[in-house]
């Protein structure tokens, strides 16, 4: 029989089909893409002294400062395990403080300095370092971003029915 009905699923590098080529995993797609991003990141935030989880807390509490650490871990999908010394050298650089929540002390809320909200100004360009690099027009970006975010959503809904809320 010839034609593409006949042919193995397999052969065509189709991940649905068991097909352990490493090109064939979306997985190893999304992480390489990772790496190559933090390529590009890499110089811009090194000129603003920060790592990437930094930049990425800092970007949430541009978003909305005066957050509580379990709602920036929420956020970034961070544990506190990996949240709180991120926090601790983000203080020590002068960036954040760090405080016991007036009305439930069991929280911590998170406030940006003034050295942390100027920051923020530097980091403007970088959007669009990150536009240009990427040699794709706005839109194809944003639609591609929308259809990561949906991977990801359908990924943490299938591991929270197979394995419970984490």
């Amino acid at each position: 029989m010839s034609g593409s009905h006949a042919e193995d699923p397999a052969s065509r590098g189709d991940p649905a089909s068991g097909d352990l080529h490493l090109a064939s995993q979306i997985c190893f797609a999304v992480y390489s893409a990772a790496h190559a991003f933090n390529r590009i990141y890499k110089p811009l935030l090194d000129s603003l002294g920060l790592t990437y989880p930094q930049y990425l807390v800092l970007l949430v509490l541009w978003e909305e400062d005066g957050q509580t650490m379990k709602a920036i871990g929420q956020r970034l999908y961070l544990d506190s395990g990996t949240l709180t010394p991120l926090m601790k050298r983000l203080e020590i650089a002068g960036l954040v403080r760090r405080a016991r929540d007036e009305s439930d002390e069991r929280l911590m809320r998170i406030t940006l300095t003034e050295t942390g909200r100027a920051l923020r100004h530097k980091a403007l360009p970088f959007p669009d370092e990150i536009l240009c690099a990427t040699g794709h027009p706005p839109e194809r970006l944003k639609a591609l971003r929308d259809e990561i975010i949906a991977l990801r959503d359908a990924l943490h809904a299938h591991a929270t029915l197979e394995r419970g809320p984490s």
